[in-house]
């Protein structure tokens, strides 16, 4: 990977490891973009709208009832809101 694509990558590699942590999410991540680029930025993609939809969603009350598909980091599925409740 050169010039842009790298740093795309990079960067979406950088996001996912905040926002989701070192977990499930972030190791098929980058499993996907080693294997093959598109898969692993659509699959980043994926993850960031799922958080930022979960986010408002919590932040207006309409807590979701089901979970996301693929989403294994219970900080994506919750828009990163759930943690520090009781």
């Amino acid at each position: 990977m050169d010039g842009v694509a790298g740093i795309l990558v990079g960067i979406l590699s950088f996001l996912l490891g905040i926002m989701a942590g070192c977990g499930a999410d972030l190791l098929i991540n980058v499993l996907l973009t080693i294997w093959l680029w598109f898969p692993g930025v659509i699959h980043a993609f994926y993850l960031l709208f799922v958080y930022y939809d979960r986010r408002d969603k919590y932040r207006t009350g309409r807590i979701p009832l089901t979970r996301a598909p693929f989403v294994y980091s219970d900080k994506v599925q919750s828009g990163g809101m759930a943690y520090g409740r009781i």
